[in-house]
């Protein structure tokens, strides 16, 4: 029998080799579309990622690093995912994949400053990923935008994109329900949002754009999922029930497919255009609440001084004196020192609740997000060259857009520099000194006139309360302001009813008496007095006052202004001396933002002397004659002289004198009754200034000048907790005499460095320590009353803590030569038990129970 050839048409060798090339057809195409699938999946998870990523970039500005970091972090994390989803991985294998790529593609995209050439791993570029991954955080938060590139500043959109990016992959392509890929896509958004600026872009925008992608994407998503188990059924030899397609004509399916196109474009649309309807309701214009508004940067503003307090001195002690110069600062602006808003009776101070807060600066060359209103006026490049001046606050002119400091110091002080934007003042823990130089490109304002101020009402803007005011401020705001209804006319009122009736001195030699400061007793006497005398410092805090009472939103600043009429050429350095201290008051108008104004009268309006009275001219003396001398009388032999010594004479002597010493006595004994135990306490007080002050090794007398500060505090009725660092002391300290905090941490900081480190302080260091000790004693008490003074000043406080603290000591001194002692004895004791035979061990074991039987047995 013949057989037929293989192969053929009608052999069911034909029929298994037709299955077999249909089926390989079959599965390419699977795998095309699953590669198409793939990719439309890596678009849209992208475009999401993308679009959610968008809500760090105010942060950064226009930095084109932030983009590359974001692209990069999208490809990595889904490429990731893919793998894993590919290759069957788990979740171990997924984070240890994750982790590599992190660390190699890491400098190049999160880390760019530190590395090398921008893209290179360096050992300093991986220090900041593996640090940053938990302390970034906390300074991308406390940094005023822009952040920059350094730091690790990148690691935080990095890590967020990049996390979100490889598990939105994995759920994509490892879960039944693609639904389950947009939770991570959602939480990149949330905190783009979240942790971002107080201001984004576009943000409703990029909110329609998310919708419509999501939506569209998942309704793709379900459709293929559907046409996949369609094709799975077919190839498994049966009719599919799911899908009416193979089974209808092509003009049917045609008809299906188009009705769900139509009515999947109807949802989208309808999706975006209620999303556009309710995003402006839900979230209004303006700025938004993020996290770093609920941040607190860690600067304590009380640590330094208000330099409000040292005006006097640079006019009377430093007036010729070079503080530094100035170079392209416009004609006619001034230089800004500090603007002070918080007023508590003693001192205009900066107060952190106010309207504006010091944040750190992350790239000083950027500060345009910073500044509110940037791009409004005129700009300028100033350059400061520091003299003689020293201080935390740093002179500078305008909105700072950005600024470039250079010299030795130059990079410390621009990496502690603070930026107040809304007070458009600057701060460096560093401080600037003689030799530092720095260039700032500024912008200054708009100015306006009275009349484009006149419709303006004052702006809403968050101020401390002044505390402590004196009550002239009341009624003298009354009497200036008049019946005055507009805003602007208030204000005017109160600056020239200043500057019209009151007059100008320093107080110097030569001038009307006019006393420093501005304190409520200080500015009491200026408004109450029939004639206003003082400079800057009093007018400028007495209109503020004022202003505040009237319940208008003004602050005080202090700066510099060059006489602008000695200068031949502005555009050459301009010499900043102390006699060219000013201050100023602004106020805050709705759109106009803060406007200055000068209450302070013209220097040359000083007042007139009182007029002197005529010298009485004395009426000539006439010589009298002498009397006509007398013949001396007898005198009786019992009132010689050397008789009057008797008895009697003597009893009338004492007398005479009972009564005083009578008065003396009862007056007295009290008196030294009373005088007595307050003259040993203040001696006793010395003694111990003096010991701890001259006594003891360096390290007990830096120690010692500490304690001197806690004992008067204890005086004056603080509590100061026993066993506590030197740091907890100087919080209650603080908030016991504020107006002394900042001189109190420094001395505990100062000894706290002398105790713990190396070495021996010298003598001008303990001397220097001392200087120190004496300023914050007289601080804390300049900040109490007298009655509180003359208390403490005798209180006993201080030496019953003494005395109770030199107890403990002793008894903790017996407590250890106890110790030694029973040691001592356990030594000698030792190897006399050596001596003794030792128990055998069937001696001291315990007796054998017997063994318990069991049911077997």
């Amino acid at each position: 029998m013949s057989t037929p050839p293989r192969n053929l048409p009608g052999t069911s060798a034909g029929l298994r080799s037709r299955l077999l090339r249909s089926r390989l057809v079959r599965s390419r195409l699977l795998r095309s579309r699953d590669l198409q699938s793939r990719a439309l999946d890596v678009v849209a998870l992208g475009a999401l990622l993308w679009l959610g990523a968008l809500g760090f970039q105010t942060s950064f500005g226009a930095q084109p690093r932030f983009f590359v970091a974001v692209a990069g972090a999208i490809v990595l994390g889904l490429a990731i995912a893919a793998a894993g989803a590919r290759w069957r991985l788990g979740e171990l294998w997924v984070v240890g994949l994750a982790v590599v790529a992190y660390l190699v593609a890491g400098p190049a995209l999160a880390a760019p400053a530190e590395a090398g050439a921008g893209v290179l791993p360096t050992l300093e570029a991986w220090r900041v990923l593996v640090f940053g991954v938990v302390q970034s955080w906390k300074d991308f938060l406390t940094v005023a935008p822009p952040v920059g590139v350094a730091r690790g500043m990148l690691i935080v959109p990095f890590l967020c994109v990049y996390v979100g990016a490889i598990v939105a992959g994995t759920l994509a392509w490892r879960v039944r329900h693609a639904a389950w890929a947009l939770l991570p896509v959602t939480a990149v958004l949330v905190a783009g949002a979240a942790l971002g600026a107080d201001t984004t872009a576009l943000p409703v925008l990029r909110g329609v754009a998310v919708v419509l992608v999501a939506v569209a994407w998942l309704a793709w998503r379900l459709e293929t999922g559907r046409r996949s188990a369609a094709a799975t059924v077919t190839a498994a030899g049966s009719t599919p029930v799911s899908t009416p397609e193979p089974g209808l004509p092509g003009a049917v399916a045609r008809l299906g497919r188009r009705r769900r196109l139509l009515g999947g474009v109807a949802v989208l649309t309808g999706a975006a255009l209620l999303t556009a309807l309710i995003a402006p309701v839900l979230a209004p214009a303006g700025d938004r609440a993020v996290v770093r508004d609920a941040l607190v940067p860690p600067l304590d503003l009380h640590q330094y001084p208000s330099p409000l307090m040292s005006f006097r001195q640079y006019v009377k002690d430093r007036k010729d004196d070079v503080l530094f110069t100035v170079q392209g600062l416009p004609k006619g602006e001034r230089v800004r020192l500090a603007a002070m808003d918080a007023y508590n009776g003693v001192v205009y101070n900066v107060d952190d609740a106010s309207s504006g807060a010091f944040a750190p600066v992350g790239d000083t060359g950027t500060l345009a997000v910073a500044s509110p209103g940037a791009g409004d006026g005129r700009h300028a490049s100033v350059r400061f060259t520091i003299d003689d001046f020293a201080s935390p606050w740093l002179p500078a002119s305008g909105r700072i857009r950005g600024a470039a400091f250079t010299g030795a110091r130059g990079t410390g002080i621009g990496d502690s520099l603070f930026y107040n934007a809304d007070a458009e003042t600057a701060l460096t823990t560093s401080g600037v000194q003689r030799g530092d130089s720095y260039s700032l490109d500024v912008e200054y304002p708009e100015t306006y006139s009275h009349d484009q101020l006149a419709p303006l009402g004052f702006a809403d803007v968050a101020l401390p309360d002044p505390s402590n005011v004196p009550e002239a401020v009341a009624s003298r705001a009354g009497d200036l302001a008049g019946t005055e209804t507009a805003a602007v006319d208030r204000v005017r009122s109160l600056e020239q009813g200043l500057a019209k009736y009151g007059y100008f001195s320093h107080g110097l030699e030569g001038q009307t008496r006019s006393l420093s400061g501005h304190g409520a007793a200080r500015i009491e006497g200026l408004l109450g007095a029939k004639t206003m005398v003082g400079d800057d410092e009093q007018y400028a805090v007495a209109m503020a006052l004022m202003a505040r009472n009237l319940g208008i939103p003004a602050r005080v600043v202090m700066g510099f202004a060059p006489d602008w009429s000695a200068v031949k050429d502005p555009t050459a350095p301009v010499r900043i001396t102390g006699d060219d201290v000013h201050a100023w008051v602004e106020v805050k108008f709705e759109r106009a933002g803060w406007v200055p104004f000068n209450p302070t009268p013209e220097e040359n309006k000083e007042p007139l002397p009182p007029p002197k009275q005529p010298l009485a001219k004395p009426k000539p003396q006439v010589l009298q004659p002498p009397p006509p001398p007398q013949e001396p009388a007898e005198v009786p032999p019992e009132s010689d002289p050397d008789a009057l010594n008797t008895d009697e004479n003597k009893e009338n002597a004492r007398q005479d004198w009972g009564p005083v010493l009578a008065i003396g006595l009862t007056v007295g004994i009290p008196l030294v009754v009373i005088l007595t135990p307050l003259l040993v306490i203040a001696a006793l007080k010395g003694r111990r200034y003096r010991r701890r002050r001259r006594d003891g090794a360096p390290v007990q007398r830096i120690s010692g000048g500490w304690s001197e500060v806690l004992s008067l505090a204890a005086d004056l009725g603080t509590r100061v907790p026993a066993g506590a660092t030197r740091r907890e002391h100087a919080a209650t300290v603080a908030g016991a005499f504020p107006f002394a905090a900042g001189g109190t941490t420094t001395l505990a900081r100062r000894a706290d460095a002398a105790v713990f480190a190396g070495g021996e302080p010298t003598e001008e260091q303990i001397a220097a320590y001392w200087s120190g000790v004496d300023a914050s004693l007289a601080g804390i008490r300049g900040s109490v009353s007298r009655g509180r003074r003359w208390r403490a000043r005798f209180s006993l406080r201080s030496l019953r803590a003494e005395r109770a603290e030199r107890r403990r000591q002793q008894r903790a001194e017996r407590r250890r030569r106890a110790q030694q002692r029973r040691a001592q004895r356990g030594s000698t004791a030792a190897p006399m038990r050596k001596d003794r035979p030792t128990p055998r061990a069937t001696d001291t074991a315990a007796p054998r129970s017997p063994a318990r039987m069991t049911d077997d047995e």
